[in-house]
């Protein structure tokens, strides 16, 4: 065991060796010399109940801004909508499953009712399948598509068209640097975040094309987070899920609330996104190759063994609903027991 916990170091540490040359810190956040261009302004967010969705929705709420928060959880979101009040903004909970179009339509019109306006949409809520693409059921699969593709669909549909009433108007789509440089044994998670990104290239092109310069799409892309996504992940993988190198939440938060109000085409949040994307446009091959072999590495041959679950991938769980999430510490413990 000790020998196959390791065997996939080289391939992280060639990974940084390539990326530290070409990388540089991307996202940015938002402080109080923004208070300006967020507070009295309306945001929704989607996915808002835990994870990046809700430090995204926190960062807005504190400098005033009104934020309409979106996931199936209602009284983790009315915990979030709390928060934002006790920090000084505006908040409403909507309940949403974001693969139904009709809730993501009652979400925008449960926005528009409170406040009058959007002026920016997250589109942040996903989930996600871990294991061998043959031992993950069909059915999870779809729900990958339903969610993390059809779930940007709709809200990006819901917001473009209020942001064609008003003449304004930004559309955030979290995507993940798995859109650029797909990851073995997440087979439907990297194909629904190249289509997100591709998505928004085609919205980009749509409103250059109709000269509708007051609306943008920003398309953010972080590295893997330590949230409570790996909570609540479905895994068929045969061990406890885990990652490499996982960031800290917030500051992805941060970005994804930074992109809202001062958007710009793609950003790769943190030094090593950016220099992954880097990478994957001047060494694609080499790239993709490296990324397999760390994900190998880190979830199938390394950890306890655990059995196949679905996690909250058609329901929700009990996790944490929290931003920063608690996988980095499991595995250290895992790392550290006796084997």
């Amino acid at each position: 065991m000790g020998k196959r916990r390791g065997a996939w170091k080289p391939g992280l540490l060639l990974l940084a060796l390539l990326v530290l040359p070409l990388a540089a810190c991307g996202g940015g956040s938002l402080d109080e010399s923004d208070r300006a261009q967020v507070a009295g302004r309306t945001f929704v967010v989607t996915g808002a109940s835990s994870g990046l969705g809700r430090g995204a929705a926190l960062r807005l709420g504190s400098l005033g801004g009104n934020v309409v928060l979106a996931a199936r959880r209602a009284e983790a979101l009315e915990e979030a909508a709390a928060q934002i009040r006790a920090l000084g903004g505006q908040a409403l909970a909507v309940p949403t499953d974001v693969s139904d179009p009709a809730q993501v339509d009652r979400l925008a019109q449960a926005a528009l009712a409170r406040f009058g306006r959007i002026d920016a949409w997250i589109n942040n809520a996903g989930i996600g399948a871990i294991g061998r693409f043959e031992d993950i059921p069909p059915r999870d699969h779809a729900r990958i598509v339903d969610v993390n593709l059809k779930g940007v669909i709709f809200g990006s549909h819901a917001a473009l068209r209020q942001f064609r009433v008003q003449g304004f108007g930004t559309l955030v789509n979290v995507a993940s640097v798995e859109g650029r440089i797909p990851v073995a044994y997440h087979a439907s998670y990297a194909a629904t975040k190249h289509a997100v990104i591709g998505l928004s290239g085609a919205l980009r092109q749509e409103l250059r094309l109709a000269g509708a310069d007051r609306i943008q799409v920003a398309t953010v892309l972080p590295w893997a987070v330590d949230t409570p996504y790996w909570d609540n992940t479905a895994n068929y993988s045969g061990r406890t899920p885990r990652m490499a190198m996982m960031d800290d939440a917030q500051p992805v938060a941060d970005a994804i609330a930074a992109a809202a109000v001062r958007p710009r085409k793609e950003i790769a949040v943190g030094w090593k996104a950016e220099g992954a994307v880097l990478g994957a446009q001047f060494w694609p091959g080499l790239a993709e190759r490296i990324a397999g072999d760390v994900v190998h590495g880190a979830q199938m041959t390394s950890g306890p063994p655990a059995p196949p679950t679905e996690g909250a991938i058609f329901a929700p769980q009990p996790t944490p609903a929290t931003v920063e999430g608690r996988t980095r510490s499991r595995m250290a413990r895992e790392a550290a027991a006796p084997p």
